[in-house]
């Protein structure tokens, strides 16, 4: 099971006033994800990147059926919740907590913030959609009263079906979350530099 191993790297708690919650990839590492702060303008939050149990958060695919990613996946999403409330201790309100996760780390993170709705401050998701063999909206609860949330895809994409992340996006904004979906043809299992100049602008609003 997972163990709560989190680096902390940013503008340390007590002295920020957002904090920035980064889920890597199957195979990625917190280091990884984190590197990807110095492309963003987050030079004032503080950043969370919790390590899964030999990198992988879950052990099978993101459309699996549930139960077969157990005990790893509601492993990982308690991880992600204590994350929360750590940062919540701190002093930083919900609605400055902002999420980024990259394919594995970005379906983990739709499906946090899907099933545990509020007003955050942004969610970033990097080739992902929500979790399961189909969607289980009885899992899905709150309201996201406009929190703006990315999501970017590739078509196709070897591990993301386009039509899993239009679903995705459709939940979402029912849940009142204001979704911006980009899908970029033949762009590949990356993050383009595209996708990092609409979230600076419409998650992190740089100036």
């Amino acid at each position: 099971m997972h163990t709560k191993q989190v680096i902390k790297a940013g503008t340390q708690t007590g002295e920020a006033t957002k904090a920035l919650v980064m889920l890597h990839g199957r195979g990625g590492s917190a280091e990884d994800i984190l590197g990807l702060a110095q492309y963003l303008p987050v030079n004032d939050f503080a950043l969370f990147a919790p390590q899964a149990t030999n990198n992988t958060w879950y052990p099978y695919s993101f459309m699996a059926a549930p139960q077969e990613n157990e005990p790893w996946l509601s492993g990982a999403l308690k991880v992600v919740g204590e994350v929360v409330a750590d940062i919540e201790a701190g002093g930083i309100k919900k609605e400055n907590i902002y999420f980024l996760g990259f394919s594995q780390g970005a379906c983990l993170t739709l499906e946090y913030v899907a099933r545990n709705a509020g007003k955050y401050g942004g969610v970033v998701a990097f080739t992902g959609g929500l979790i399961g063999d189909q969607l289980y909206l009885q899992n899905y609860k709150g309201d996201f009263a406009g929190t703006p949330v990315f999501i970017g895809t590739s078509d196709p994409d070897p591990h993301v079906p386009v039509h899993r992340v239009l679903a995705s996006t459709a939940i979402l904004t029912d849940m009142h979350a204001q979704v911006t979906q980009k899908i970029y043809k033949n762009m590949g299992h990356t993050i383009s530099q595209d996708e990092i100049n609409q979230v600076s602008e419409l998650i992190f609003k740089e100036s």
